[in-house]
């Protein structure tokens, strides 16, 4: 009965503009101005409770529109406690299995978790009817993003990808530049980061358990992979520098930068991918080698086929540990690229001219457009009235509440039908990455890098066609038990 009687609920949400209209007594008269019926909330979770998903939950909660009735963490001791105080009637879970099998009337679920997690819990609540809001990246490997984007179409599954800049409006006018021919031939598009800004490039650090934090359940934070002692530093953020746990430079920003090239000049899946990563030397000769962890810094190099809205194939670059391209000839020289000190930052090259812009997640955006005949252009400002993250997770509420395939659902910037794609591209730059550091003996007895070459991908079949071995790093080799995407 119960079963039944959520299911009720949840089609009086999505009915709930053309109920109203039958009301004889206005909703305000029997609830006061404002008055929100229960009926009417989406039942919302959030899985990964403090830092990003400390404002994910609180701005999915809309104010307090929504109803926030379950919160997970693995520990509440940190940045989380923080979020039982602005929802302290929510209930609190360290297993967001747990939560998701007791919780019934859970409509939807925010996912803040470390990278490694993301596919995993995703997957688990799609399973069960529950609409996915998954910061970014959307999951930690290939793999995962590919069936996350299907479970997502069978399921019925109102989703979001927690790039929040990809509904900041300032994209339209980065749209509108292109579409209007103002580049004209478009072939070149690079991308920097200023990062990564946590310790990266340096041997995994030894494990401690008598450095545990005592509120930390570490067998839950390690989720699918095996179970090791306690790490010292690695959770709440040093994570993201481990191949295991996070997706180095690229999965913590790739998302924000490659999301303004790959969105408006509509590119699908890579041709291909290569890179070449910086050495560290601690001894004389001879560079470290630690393959379990991100390189100090990186660049990458990916080509696209021409799309509707590139005319012409085009050549993207991607270069992180602070790393950038060369300034423009057309851009005066005392100007940044990118955004604020030429830290981060994105040139869309065309044949007339280069879009200069920043990272687009909640950073000035600071489109500008310079043409070889000497004529700038700047995009508009924000409006000062501007939504939290520009409305990325009220939108995504909204979406929930119409219902899968609504219009606010097909409006919705980052749902896994476009977030999948852009995601697996973004995590090609990591399998090229990790290939670079492929190595075996050679019939000299010497250690040999063989797979630092141009790597073919066969976007559709999520294969790398011309070195065998890449192909381990498309998804992960293997899940703990009730881990398993």
């Amino acid at each position: 009965m119960k079963e039944k009687s959520n299911e009720s609920r949840r089609e009086f949400i999505k009915k709930g503009a053309i109920a109203s209209s039958f009301f004889i007594v206005p909703r305000n008269v029997l609830g006061g101005l404002g008055f929100i019926a229960p009926s009417d909330q989406l039942n919302i979770a959030a899985i990964g409770a403090g830092g990003k998903g400390r404002s994910d939950i609180r701005n999915a909660s809309v104010n307090g529109r929504e109803r926030i009735v379950a919160l997970c963490d693995v520990d509440f001791s940190g940045s989380a406690k923080e979020t039982v105080g602005l929802f302290p009637n929510a209930k609190r879970y360290a297993d967001y299995r747990e939560m998701l099998d007791k919780e019934k009337d859970i409509d939807a679920v925010t996912i803040s978790t470390p990278d490694h997690v993301h596919g995993p819990a995703a997957a688990y609540a799609m399973e069960r009817g529950k609409h996915v809001y998954v910061q970014k990246p959307m999951t930690h490997n290939i793999r995962e993003a590919r069936l996350l984007t299907e479970m997502a179409r069978k399921h019925k599954i109102v989703s979001q990808m927690g790039n929040q800049g990809g509904s900041n409006p300032l994209l339209i006018t980065v749209q509108s530049w292109i579409d209007s021919g103002k580049l004209g031939k478009i072939g070149k598009v690079q991308i920097w980061t200023n990062r990564p800004v946590w310790p990266q490039g340096n041997a995994m650090p030894k494990p401690d358990d008598s450095l545990k934090p005592k509120d930390l359940d570490w067998n839950l934070w390690l989720g699918p992979n095996e179970s090791k002692p306690y790490i010292p530093n690695m959770h709440p953020f040093n994570w993201r520098g481990w191949w295991d746990y996070g997706t180095g430079a690229l999965g913590d920003v790739g998302c924000h930068l490659i999301d303004i090239p790959f969105r408006t000049l509509g590119l699908k899946y890579p041709t291909d991918a290569e890179c070449s990563v910086a050495s560290v030397y601690t001894k004389l000769w001879t560079a470290d080698y630690n393959p379990e962890g991100c390189p100090a810094s990186s660049f990458i190099t990916l080509h696209f086929g021409a799309t509707a809205k590139s005319k012409s194939p085009v050549e993207m670059s991607w270069s992180d540990g602070g790393i950038r391209p060369s300034h423009p000839d057309i851009i005066p020289a005392n100007e940044d690229i990118g955004g604020t000190n030429s830290s981060n930052g994105v040139l869309i090259i065309g044949e007339k001219g280069i879009i200069s812009t920043n990272i687009n997640d909640s950073s000035p955006m600071m489109p500008k457009l310079y043409l070889n005949d000497g004529t700038k252009e700047l995009g508009p400002d924000l409006p000062k009235d501007i939504e939290p993250e520009y409305g990325h997770q009220r939108k995504w509420v909204d979406a929930c509440k119409a219902g899968f395939k609504s219009k606010e659902h097909l409006a919705l910037t980052s749902s896994f039908d476009y977030a999948g794609p852009m995601t697996e591209t973004v995590l090609m730059g990591n399998l090229a990455i990790r290939s670079y550091m492929l190595r075996r003996e050679n019939s000299k007895g010497q250690m040999e890098f063989f797979a630092r070459k141009k790597l073919l991908w066969d976007g559709e079949n999520m294969r790398i066609t011309n070195v065998e071995e890449a192909n381990q790093f498309v998804g992960r080799s293997s899940y703990r038990d009730g881990w398993k995407v």
